[in-house]
């Protein structure tokens, strides 16, 4: 299966002649990483969520990442069809989703850097 985010930093580093931020990056950047369906998060209290509310919950992944800094990044992933869900790709999309939202501020952070700011 293909990685999107590998691809883009592959088309991405046969043109780069600069310093940029690197899948590699943001890898080395990740401390702890946790994923799990939103349902499995909601309490064990209060009313019982109607069938179509369960649904909703299970078909909804959440990946989260927290990185070196203690700074953490919420992914998610959900499908509108429950015959089309896929746990593995689940997971895989969500992580992807707070992975690319860490590409923003590290570029922020390496443009600052440059800037020698």
């Amino acid at each position: 299966m293909t990685n999107s985010l590998q691809a883009s930093d592959d088309a991405a580093a046969k043109v780069a002649t600069h310093p940029r931020v690197t899948l590699a990056d943001i890898e080395a950047n990740i401390a702890y990483e946790y994923s799990f369906r939103a349902y499995s998060a909601t309490p064990n209290y209060g009313p019982v969520p109607s069938d179509a509310v369960y649904t909703a919950l299970d078909l909804l992944t959440i990946h989260i990442i927290v990185t070196k800094s203690g700074f953490t990044f919420v992914g998610t992933s959900a499908c509108a069809s429950p015959e089309n869900f896929n746990p593995v790709l689940g997971m895989k999309f969500a992580r992807e989703d707070a992975m690319r939202q860490m590409w923003l501020p590290m570029g922020y952070a390496l443009k600052e850097k440059l800037a020698g700011a």
